[in-house]
């Protein structure tokens, strides 16, 4: 018997492909999602095609139009088609790892709640890439900033300037709605502290949109043993400053489960998706203490659209 997902489902695990899970899921039924999609390697990603529908019905609603020759109609209609043609065209590369997250992108803002934020996690190849396709598809209206997580661990090159930092595109689904509280985001200490005042010292500072934060450490405790597990510092700021105690959290490329582990731990829901099965077990392990996440195999999801409405 598939379970129905609700706002008042327990948090809960998806092993599936996501873009299996997504269309199953509400309209604005998240506050927050973050996403850390796997790196262009230069390898072919799984391509999957999608067909979804909108009404045009205010600004908050998400322009999917129908997949169709290749071609999706967005926000910006033509103007979307006109840059994507030409930013593909000259990178097949990018080609192939932007057919591969574009249907994703796309159910991820209808997903996405009137007052919520997409957290977009890129490598530093393809963030000005996607950037503007992204603007154009969403509206650059709705871009927010762009943070950059600088980290120095690991060996560095000798030819060039060594890359030492990821880029995450934060996107809003409505710039006039959008919830952001600077007030509860962790400090921290002033890298300059004898230019302030000593209360300002004690207090500490904001964060600005570029995060100094060491990677996981190899041997420390917060190591899980999956390849890609992200500090939970990063996703910490995140979830404090874009979404409320009892919110809905989504992430379908949950990896090590770390964007779970800080929502709960901050009083959020989520629901995490991911096809790994080396994921799965990962975060079976890690969320063995958290008896209210439910593992769901993709068999068991619900698949009708009327159970799965909010408020179902």
């Amino acid at each position: 018997m598939p379970t129905a997902w609700s706002p008042s489902s327990a948090s809960r695990v998806v092993h599936a492909n996501n873009l299996d899970v997504l269309p199953r899921l509400p309209d604005e039924a998240f506050t927050l999602i973050y996403l850390d999609p796997p790196f262009n390697t230069g390898r072919k990603q799984n391509r999957q095609s999608t067909t979804s529908v909108r009404s045009s019905v205010a600004a908050t609603s998400v322009a999917l139009g129908a997949r169709a020759a290749g071609t999706i109609t967005g926000f910006k209609g033509q103007l979307y088609e006109r840059i994507k043609g030409d930013l593909l065209g000259y990178d097949d590369q990018f080609e192939d790892y932007w057919a591969f997250l574009e249907p994703r992108l796309i159910e991820a803002w209808r997903l996405l709640a009137d007052d919520g934020t997409l957290y977009l996690h890129l490598d530093y190849r393809e963030a000005h890439y996607a950037k503007v396709l992204l603007d154009a598809l969403f509206g650059r209206d709705c871009f927010l900033n762009e943070l950059i997580w600088a980290y120095d661990y690991g060996a560095k090159s000798k030819n060039r300037w060594p890359t030492k930092h990821d880029t995450i595109l934060v996107y809003v689904k409505n710039p006039a709605r959008y919830y952001f509280d600077s007030t509860t985001v962790d400090r921290e200490p002033y890298m300059a502290p004898g230019l302030v005042t000593p209360e300002k010292v004690a207090k500490g500072k904001l964060p600005t949109d570029v995060w100094w934060h060491t990677i996981v450490s190899p041997t420390g405790k917060e190591k899980t043993g999956y390849p890609t597990q992200k500090p939970v510092g990063i996703l910490r700021r995140m979830i404090q400053a874009s979404s409320r105690e009892g919110d809905w959290v989504l992430d379908f490329f949950a990896g090590s489960g770390t964007t779970g582990a800080v929502a709960a731990a901050l009083g959020r829901r989520f629901v995490l998706v991911d096809q790994n099965p080396e994921s799965i077990q990962v975060m079976r392990t890690r969320f063995a203490l958290l008896p209210e996440v439910e593992f769901l195999p993709d068999g068991d999801f619900a698949a009708d659209g009327a159970e799965t409405r909010l408020g179902a």
